[in-house]
């Protein structure tokens, strides 16, 4: 069995629920890339990746993951490369894919889907879609995050596990190619397995009204935007973000724009010229 999640939190408390209960033993593969945001088109061909590779290094570039695109460490192709050559050289070998109601995880599973069409009926999906779980103290809650889910919880879960549908492998490719096509660069999900999207400076609004007239780390910012606003991303793509709102000559910088923690950011302050007559 092979187990497939898109969040290296996902992957601790996944493997805390498989040595809980041996009849889910299994290897836990994590899918790294963030699908929810950057360039999709031609994604399955070699520029197409190439080209978000590229946009990634752009985004990176200065800050606190400097280089991580460009290192190996994220090789989403290997990693579906290893599992197809898995399943083809094993036909008992079945994959379950975890994905929680949340746009990270719904995109990555819909990019994983093209790979996994062959093994149609070997392929199952567990989609935790508004389905309450029991949190540590006992309460009930809605995750939209597979990792807030008690490992324990977890063996409730598989049993919402259930082969993806032919209808499903023949859907949800086609939305999938038409989010692809459509080439813009945040995708946000609205419900079920409902992908919109919209400019990559999607966030910006939301960003800047995190920024106040006093001097604040970047860090703080981005920490701030992360707890309280409706729809969140990645602190990367949020720090690119914000050096990119920077030039809009509104706002007064002091440090290196470089990591988060480098620079300091507030509101210019208007000048008044009081005219005595």
């Amino acid at each position: 069995m092979i187990h497939i999640v898109f969040n290296e939190a996902d992957t601790e408390v996944l493997q805390k629920a498989i040595d809980m209960d041996e009849s889910i033993t299994g290897k836990v593969i994590q899918i790294k890339d963030d699908y929810a945001v950057g360039p999709l088109l031609n994604i399955y061909t070699g520029d197409g990746m190439t080209a978000r590779r590229a946009w990634w290094s752009t985004v990176l570039a200065g800050g606190d993951y400097n280089g991580k695109a460009d290192d190996g460490s994220v090789d989403d192709t290997k990693t579906v490369a290893e599992i197809v050559g898995t399943m083809r050289r094993n036909p008992e070998e079945i994959v379950w894919i975890w994905a929680a109601q949340n746009k990270h995880d719904v995109s990555g599973y819909y990019w994983l889907l093209q790979y996994m069409k062959e093994f149609q009926s070997r392929v199952y999906i567990l989609y935790l879609n508004n389905l309450p779980f029991i949190n540590e103290k006992g309460s009930i809650f809605y995750p939209e995050w597979m990792h807030t889910i008690p490992p324990k919880e977890f063996l409730k879960a598989k049993k919402l596990a259930r082969p993806i549908t032919l209808s499903e492998f023949e859907i949800d490719p086609d939305e999938w190619t038409k989010l692809c096509n459509d080439n813009k660069g945040v995708r946000i999900l609205e419900g079920g397995k409902k992908l919109v999207q919209y400019d990559y400076d999607f966030y910006d609004a939301d960003l800047k009204k995190f920024i106040t007239k006093d001097w604040q780390k970047a860090n703080k910012i981005i920490s701030q935007f992360l707890s309280k606003n409706k729809h969140t991303t990645g602190d990367a793509y949020l720090l690119w973000r914000l050096k990119t709102i920077l030039g809009e000559d509104k706002y007064d910088v002091q440090g290196e724009l470089k990591n988060m923690k480098d620079f300091e950011i507030k509101t210019k302050a208007t000048v008044t010229e009081t005219v005595s007559e």
